[in-house]
């Protein structure tokens, strides 16, 4: 499992675009991808959270899902985490 973060801009917005977007803005990561962005609707975060043997195929896989919402936009930067490589640290009681 990946968590894939990628940077933009948008490039154009059409009301059906805009009204996609607003419908799933959040933090959270999810397959199908959420949106932070600034007031205007010009620069975007994308959230997604794909299945993938490495980052370049996640990248690709979130980058699809970033393509569902039919709006054009323009990458400035990716980031990818692998959830195996996480590691949790659980506070000791006592």
């Amino acid at each position: 499992m990946f968590r894939v973060i990628v940077s933009g801009v948008f490039e154009s917005m059409p009301e059906a675009g805009k009204q996609a977007v607003l419908a799933v803005e959040g933090v959270a990561f999810t397959e199908e991808g959420t949106f932070t962005h600034d007031g205007t609707l010009s620069s975007f975060t994308f959230r997604c959270q794909v299945e993938g043997e490495d980052a370049q195929e996640a990248t690709g896989r979130a980058i699809a899902a970033l393509e569902k919402y039919g709006v054009e936009y323009r990458v400035l930067r990716t980031a990818v985490t692998d959830m195996r490589d996480i590691k949790i640290r659980r506070k000791r009681k006592g």
